[in-house]
């Protein structure tokens, strides 16, 4: 497995090693031994599955409190994945990471606690599957607005229209979004 570094330090890129052949192909998506000799000491609770058709926009989500942490992956399809860091103290707060994530890559995004997550569906039938540090919990769930100007996230131009959720679109600015310390 090889981990890229990102533009924030705490955000991680994760190539795993891949065995191919004229059958198809295996690999370890998740090896906890891996990454913890990567440093990613990570204890997962929850893992979710979810389809969508290009153009649909999730997120940017993140829970004030149960925090989580996200190691996502697409396993059909491809997404323009992003993370917003929301803590406070951090030097890259209101910063972002963007990558696209796609079956055919089989790179994953590690995102740690106290980011805001969120993806594009760059095409139709995308499956995205992650693994979460913490469990859902509605009550604290947040939506950062994925349009806020501030954020300055360039999403990628499709030839359909931007989905999102009615939770989604009315989403807080970062000026007026609850944050972390």
């Amino acid at each position: 497995m090889n981990v890229i570094e990102t533009e924030i330090a705490a955000v991680k890129i994760i190539e795993p090693k891949v065995f191919g052949d004229a059958r198809g192909f295996f690999f370890e998506s998740w090896n906890a031994k891996a990454f913890n000799a990567a440093g990613l000491d990570l204890n997962f609770v929850q893992d979710n599955h979810s389809r969508s058709v290009r153009g649909v926009l999730r997120g940017l989500h993140y829970q004030l409190q149960q925090t989580q942490g996200k190691l996502v992956r697409v396993v059909a399809g491809s997404v323009f994945d992003v993370a917003v860091d929301l803590r406070r103290s951090s030097p890259t707060f209101g910063k972002h990471v963007a990558v696209v994530l796609s079956a055919g890559n089989k790179r994953q995004l590690w995102i740690p606690p106290g980011f805001a997550h969120g993806f594009l569906c760059l095409e139709d039938g995308t499956e995205f599957v992650y693994k979460c540090t913490n469990y859902y919990a509605p009550q604290y769930e947040c939506s950062l607005l994925w349009s806020d100007e501030a954020l300055a996230i360039r999403w990628p131009s499709l030839d359909a229209p931007i989905s999102v959720s009615a939770k989604d679109a009315v989403g807080k600015p970062l000026s007026k979004a609850e944050t972390f310390p």
